[in-house]
């Protein structure tokens, strides 16, 4: 049955069901290009229990970061395990640059009947009026990975529970590690972030308190923007402009990889120490080969699953009120990797 004519028989969107469910891969709108198309994983069920079933939409930043595709990974294996529970809807975009869409899929999921959005947000606060708008339609709504804005939050008069680690204390065990390979003085960089992520924010701040108790001097600091080949471009003119660079932090793996390509084309694989944030596949490979130094895991390929645990939470009991939850974030070496 259609879910506008469903709408029009006085039953509420966000218990909206369709008839038979089967695992898809399908577009919302005919524009969106196979990043961002959403992927409905499920059983197919009867219309009975599928009217019993909520639908949980999982919303990530890009799927071309590893990471990402890990977490959504973690996700359809946890839903698969627990199929007769809920029902799961696998959204990414293109580029985490891409707000538009992002804001753009949360409206999507909502029109579609959604009663839960876990959301990774791109932007700590281009995000939050659209979330707004999601829980006065009433679906529940938790934030993942990246923190959002709180006085944002605040000003929008929403209140949206966080699951996930601390970004800032994570950053400061790598920096640290990092920190016993340097000397008083030493010059290091760093790779940002999006500045307006809190995620990124906080992990810088982790490496800037981890580099000032080790005195070391933090030589340039830019934002490659999570991004690998603009990672790749400005951590090659930092070597340029500052030939006394001891190490490079990046923020998160995908950049770590470009500063690592960078000092290998600079001629200086050993001299110069990478380390990165997220614990990729690609990254620990090269923290075996030692060219790269450390990183943190987050474990992303159950940190979604974290936020669709709390989701189930809330929908069970619409009265919960599910504070923030921290979840765990661990420096991984060579050392730990064997």
């Amino acid at each position: 049955m259609n879910w506008k004519r469903m709408i029009h028989a006085g039953l509420p969107t966000q218990r909206l069901r369709c008839g038979a469910l089967v695992v898809t891969t399908s577009l919302l709108l005919a524009g969106c290009g196979a990043a961002d198309a959403p992927e409905q994983v499920g059983e197919a069920q009867s219309s009975a229990q599928a009217a019993d079933t909520p639908r949980v939409a999982l919303i990530m930043k890009s799927l071309a970061n590893e990471f990402f595709s890990t977490m959504a990974d973690g996700a359809r294996s946890h839903q698969a395990e627990h199929a007769d529970e809920y029902e799961l809807i696998v959204n990414g975009i293109k580029d985490e640059r891409d707000l538009s869409r992002q804001v753009a899929l949360v409206d999507e999921m909502v029109n579609s009947g959604v009663d839960a959005i876990v959301i990774a947000p791109a932007d700590s606060k281009a995000l939050v009026p659209a979330l707004r708008r999601a829980k006065e339609a009433g679906v529940v709504i938790v934030n993942i990975d990246n923190r959002l804005d709180t006085d944002v939050l605040e000003q929008e008069g929403v209140a949206i529970p966080f699951v996930g680690p601390d970004n800032k204390a994570g950053a400061k065990q790598v920096g640290d590690f990092l920190a016993t390979k340097l000397g008083e003085g030493d010059e290091v960089a760093i790779l940002e972030g999006i500045r307006t992520s809190f995620n990124a924010t906080q992990r810088r701040l982790g490496f800037e308190e981890s580099m000032s108790a080790a005195g070391a001097t933090i030589t340039d600091s830019q934002s490659a923007e999570w991004e690998m080949s603009k990672a790749n471009t400005i951590a090659s003119s930092m070597l340029s402009e500052h030939p006394e660079i001891k190490a490079i932090l990046a923020a998160n793996d995908s950049m770590a990889l470009g500063a690592m390509a960078a000092v290998k084309s600079a001629g200086r694989t050993g001299d110069v120490y990478v380390v990165g944030f997220d614990n990729i596949s690609a990254v620990q490979q090269a923290i075996r080969d030692g060219k790269v130094l450390a990183t943190a895991d987050q474990h992303g390929d159950q940190l979604a699953v974290f936020g669709i645990e709390a989701a189930l939470e809330m929908l069970k009991n619409s009265d919960a009120r599910i504070a923030d939850r921290q979840t765990p974030v661990d420096l991984i070496t060579a050392e730990t990797l064997n």
